[in-house]
């Protein structure tokens, strides 16, 4: 039986390369901040030996002593271990400017920026519209009527995410995890936008909780966040033959509220939200078309 050496494995290579990258990084900072490791030891209350490791990228402490070493550097945790090349400077001093800002001026400068540095294709975007929200919130059975009435093709784009990886879902998520998944998603997205010009497309309810998948979405399509009561969304989703949302009942509810509560300031960047609790298909149908195609309409729901 031939056995494999776990050194070689890609996941023991990928994880000895981020050691090192995390140890430059330290060392850099250090040194940047005119540091001895000695002095970088008595004030992150570390032993020089653990630095020296750390740096030589042999280190693999706890997350409270590397907060004790950036501390002392005088950064953040997150700062220190991000992975990736290093950012430009610039960006470096963009990024601290904004921390200065209030939310509602970060909200400004967003659409200054967006305004000023759009691409042309995304001056199209209200060709392109997109609905996010909870699962049940009505995005599959709206999304072909809007598509229907608007002349548009109606993409889903987890449908996409399989086409292209020849796998299913589930399959994805268990064989590979949520860093794959999200970025399958990212290059669907990517995919749609670059074939077509217009369509109607309903996004999975996580959509939002990638960053840069979200600001994609936003600068590139209309968004809608079609949003129901808790316990409709739940009775859609069960009603479709899905039972997974009373697996771990009577926790069902109250796991389904904080999901929909750590979205909220996310869903809330769509550019409307309309409200499918107790309205029929076609009732709900008609305030979205209304929505879609009225220019006034949008800017005074956006502002509301």
């Amino acid at each position: 039986m031939l056995m494999t050496n776990p050194l070689s494995t890609p996941g023991v290579r990928d994880s000895e390369a981020y050691l090192a990258g995390l140890g430059e990084r330290v060392r850099l900072l250090r040194s940047q901040r005119g540091m001895t490791r000695k002095a970088l030891s008595q004030h992150a209350k570390v032993s020089e030996r653990y630095l020296a490791q750390l740096e030589a990228g042999k280190g693999n402490g706890s997350i409270v002593l590397l907060r004790r070493v950036a501390r002392a550097i005088g950064t953040s945790v997150a700062e220190l271990v991000r992975e990736g090349a290093e950012p430009p400077i610039e960006l470096t001093l963009l990024t601290q400017y904004l921390e200065r800002l209030s939310p509602e001026m970060l909200v400004e400068v967003r659409k200054l920026v967006t305004e000023r540095f759009r691409s042309p294709a995304e001056h199209d975007r209200a060709r392109r519209i997109a609905l996010i929200g909870l699962r049940g919130g009505g995005k599959s059975t709206l999304g072909p009527l809007l598509a229907e009435a608007l002349g548009v093709p109606f993409i889903e784009l987890d449908r996409e995410i399989e086409r292209r990886s020849g796998a299913s879902l589930s399959e994805i998520f268990d064989m590979f995890g949520q860093q794959t998944f999200r970025r399958a998603e990212r290059e669907a997205l990517e995919e749609v936008l670059a074939k077509h010009p217009q369509f109607v497309m309903a996004t999975s309810g996580s959509i939002v909780t990638e960053a840069a998948t979200l600001e994609r979405l936003l600068s590139s399509c209309f968004t809608v966040w079609l949003r129901a009561e808790p316990a409709e969304h739940m009775q859609r989703v069960m009603s479709q033959g899905d039972m997974r949302p009373m697996a771990h009942s009577p926790r069902a509810m109250a796991d389904l509220l904080s999901i929909l509560d750590s979205r909220k300031p996310l869903y809330a960047k769509a550019d409307i939200a309309i409200s499918t609790t107790d309205k029929t298909p076609d009732q709900a149908l008609a305030e979205l078309l209304h929505a879609v195609t009225v220019p006034d309409n949008r800017i005074s729901r956006r502002s509301a």
